[in-house]
């Protein structure tokens, strides 16, 4: 990751890329039929729950039955990933939703990516060490012997002032400067008053004044790193929070649908110039997912423990059976003791999960605008349009409209939209949001970027 370059050059290209309404000039056909041109693939994944679109589709013959011969190849952390799309050596991968979105900026490495669905819903939370927990336990607020949910991280300020008294800093992790992960423990820290820090150019850190500084760890070594002391807490997905369960090292206090009703989570990454050259591959490739996911929410979950067994395999998560079913099939442990029922935690094809919706592009840029990762204003269209350059929902929709022509998906089961979700105040804050008027959601919170403010190294400065 690095500055903004290639930033002015983007938008103008952003600009040359957009219709009279606004809406990105098609890469490939929308209806893409025949044999795929490319049927030998080779996707990425990082180790994580979320990642199971991918396993069931190879593991269940979706992609076979769409043609397709798929290799799975796990990546050491989201950086790699990324660059093995840029550079070809992968085809595609399952991918952070706001990695398709910072490429497309320039922000970091400029690529001009896609995303023509939507992975999941959901599937993240935030853990913190023991001796944190130990710390705030005595102070929150009890309901039927156990802790109430959701805790605000307002509980966290005594502790974090507490820290800086002793001349420490107060560490968390997440796993990539452009991650849901990043934004849903931003959010919650500044819901509760905390200070996560900016970004200025060609940082990224991201702590200027801040009052908890956060770091990328890659998800698997999470728990490690927690139990090493390096950090005090982080927000990661699964299996990485029930571990820290299971080691006895780390308590989850909040999960990212308690912070956001339904946020989106990963998506299908792709270099928009190998969907022009692909469209039958890229359609193949979308329906047998789309497949996967039906199948995972199915029956009410009825084949999740078949997933977990096929997701604890080392060359998928690895992680145990037992770690994988505690957050996969309805239920979510937070300590020892205080197992609650989360049939929603993770969502796979119910609740429209695989349509990419322009307004959720649109809520990362408005986070990346927040913290100063976006350096400068821009109007309501801006946002917009850029989302349209990347999320895809034409060609999630040709490969669904397909799959319900042939009865193999409920018509229903497909939304009818114009690509934005209606406004929302499912937050853990309470805030309003409506993907058409990002800069009003914006200017609504007490912490983050106001218009006209930058970053520099000393401070926020502007209006």
């Amino acid at each position: 990751m690095g500055t903004l370059a290639g930033f002015a050059a983007a938008i103008m290209l952003a600009g040359c890329s957009s219709g009279d309404d606004g809406a990105a000039a098609p890469v490939a056909a929308a209806n893409a039929d025949g044999p795929p041109e490319k049927p030998n693939l080779k996707l990425g994944f990082i180790k994580l729950t979320d990642m199971a679109p991918l396993a069931i589709a190879l593991e269940k013959g979706f992609f076979v039955e769409e043609g397709l011969n798929v290799t799975l190849e796990p990546q050491a952390n989201w950086k790699v990933l990324l660059d093995g799309v840029i550079g070809g050596q992968l085809d595609a991968a399952h991918m952070l939703a706001g990695q398709p979105l910072a490429a497309t900026l320039g922000y970091g490495t400029q690529a001009n990516l896609i995303a023509p669905m939507s992975l999941d819903l959901n599937g993240n939370a935030i853990t913190l060490s023991n001796r944190v927990w130990e710390m705030i336990k005595p102070n929150l607020p009890m309901e039927g012997g156990k802790v109430r949910h959701p805790i605000s991280a307002e509980v966290l300020k005594p502790v974090v002032e507490r820290f800086k008294a002793q001349g420490q800093p107060f560490n968390m992790g997440m796993v990539f400067p452009v991650s849901t992960h990043n934004y849903e423990l931003r959010y919650w820290l500044a819901a509760g008053g905390l200070n996560p820090g900016f970004y200025t150019p060609g940082d990224v850190g991201g702590t200027v004044a801040a009052d908890v500084n956060l770091s990328v760890t890659p998800p698997p070594q999470m728990p490690a790193t927690l139990e090493a002391g390096t950090i005090d807490g982080y927000c990661v997905g699964e299996p990485w929070n029930q571990q820290a369960v299971v080691r006895g090292i780390g308590v989850p206090v909040i999960t990212d649908d308690q912070i956001w009703h339904n946020n989106p989570e990963k998506v299908l990454g792709l270099r928009e110039d190998f969907a022009a050259s692909n469209p039958a591959t890229v359609a193949a490739m979308v329906r047998a997912i789309i497949k996967a996911q039906a199948w995972l929410d199915a029956d009410n979950g009825g084949n999740r423990a078949e997933a977990v067994e096929i997701l604890s395999r080392p060359n998928y998560v690895g992680a145990d059976a037992a770690v994988l079913a505690a957050s996969m099939t309805g239920q979510f442990t937070f300590e020892a003791g205080d197992t609650r029922p989360a049939e929603g935690f993770n969502v796979f094809f119910n609740d429209f999960a695989g349509y990419p919706y322009y307004s959720d592009a649109v809520w990362t840029l408005t986070q990346m605008r927040r913290w100063g990762q976006i350096a400068e204003d821009h109007p309501d269209i801006w946002y917009v349009d850029t989302a349209k350059r990347v999320y895809r929902p034409d060609l999630y929709l040709a490969a669904a409209n397909k799959l319900v022509a042939a009865q193999v998906i409920p018509a229903e089961a497909v939304p009818e939209t114009d690509g934005f979700r209606a406004p929302t105040a499912e937050f853990i804050d309470g805030m309003s949001y409506d993907g058409r008027k990002p800069n009003a959601y914006i200017a609504g919170f007490a912490i983050g970027l106001k218009e006209g403010q930058r970053v520099t190294a000393s401070g926020v400065s502007g209006a």
